[in-house]
């Protein structure tokens, strides 16, 4: 298949971008900076318009573009996060309705953060949107997918957890302080962290591709979801070391404010039930052992 793909250069879109191109389809990169040998294949605006005929010929766009959350929010970062994710889903939508022969497919990233932070209760699709900002984002980033659903394409919300990617995301955030034995719990650890191997996104969004059967909501997410203090003990059994020094509440909130609140002290108990229904199978389903293939990869990188 020809495939345009947003956010080619972060962490998801490379990875994405290499498994289809290994699988045979033609992809076209789309992204702010100009064309040319390192650039993108095709040049937007996410706040401006997209030209419908320069996406002719596409039969599936996997928009994963989006400002970080990662880093302190200020009001001004706040609607920068808010801004890039609606106003960019709205632009990439109405050109795939404008197109002549529209795409069979809007495959277009979300998180968890909808479900906003719900205690040990278990959350599947069928969940309802949660409070917080990352929740009202959520709500928003799917809403503006509405142009493509009218123009009759199948669209999937992607809803991803905490991605474990040694090239990036909050791994390698996470590593310095646990390879040197002072990483520990957050808060009181007993937040659910729901998360995913970087191999079983870029499967599952694949899946999320062929199948004409998948659309709406989709939790990208394992089928074991872990405690802060789960998480912990498995990552320091991954790099060898103690995890002796816990980060507690009062600290982030000092440190991060409403993002820390948001993200490192959130519970989030998600579950893939409609991939596991749709018969997806998850190569790295468990904590410790994702995270050791993670920093396998990490040495094998290094060692080249």
């Amino acid at each position: 298949m020809k495939i345009a793909v947003t956010g080619a250069s972060g962490l998801i879109g490379k990875a994405l971008v290499k498994a289809l191109k290994s699988a045979g389809d033609d992809i076209v990169r789309v992204g702010r900076d100009a064309p040319g040998r390192d650039g993108p294949d095709l040049q937007w605006d996410p706040y401006g318009q997209l030209d419908p005929a320069a996406l002719e010929g596409v039969d599936t766009i996997v928009h994963l573009a989006g400002h970080t959350v990662a880093g302190r929010w200020s009001d001004h970062k706040k609607s920068h996060i808010l801004n890039s994710r609606v106003r960019g889903t709205e632009t990439i939508s109405m050109a795939a309705a404008r197109m002549k022969t529209p795409p069979r497919a809007l495959v277009s990233a979300s998180a968890i953060g909808y479900y906003g932070s719900r205690g040990d209760q278990t959350l599947t699709e069928e969940s309802s949107a949660g409070d917080g900002f990352l929740a009202q984002v959520c709500r928003q980033w799917e809403a503006a997918t509405k142009p493509a659903e009218q123009a009759g394409i199948r669209v999937v919300h992607a809803r991803m957890g905490l991605v474990l990617a040694k090239e990036g995301g909050a791994l390698p955030k996470m590593l310095p302080a646990f390879h040197v034995g002072m990483g520990g719990i957050v808060g009181n650890g007993s937040q659910w962290w729901s998360w995913i191997a970087l191999s079983d996104v870029i499967s599952a969004i694949q899946m999320l591709i062929a199948s004409d059967s998948l659309c709406g909501a989709i939790n990208l997410v394992s089928p074991n979801p872990v405690t802060n203090l789960e998480f912990t003990k498995a990552l320091a059994r991954a790099v060898r070391r103690p995890a002796l020094f816990p980060l507690p509440t009062a600290a982030v909130r000092f440190f991060f404010g409403e993002m820390g609140v948001e993200t490192l002290l959130a519970s989030q108990r998600v579950l893939p039930k409609r991939l596991e229904e749709a018969g997806f199978r998850f190569q790295l389903p468990e904590i410790l052992p994702a995270l050791r293939t993670e920093l396998t990869k990490a040495k094998a990188v290094k060692g080249r």
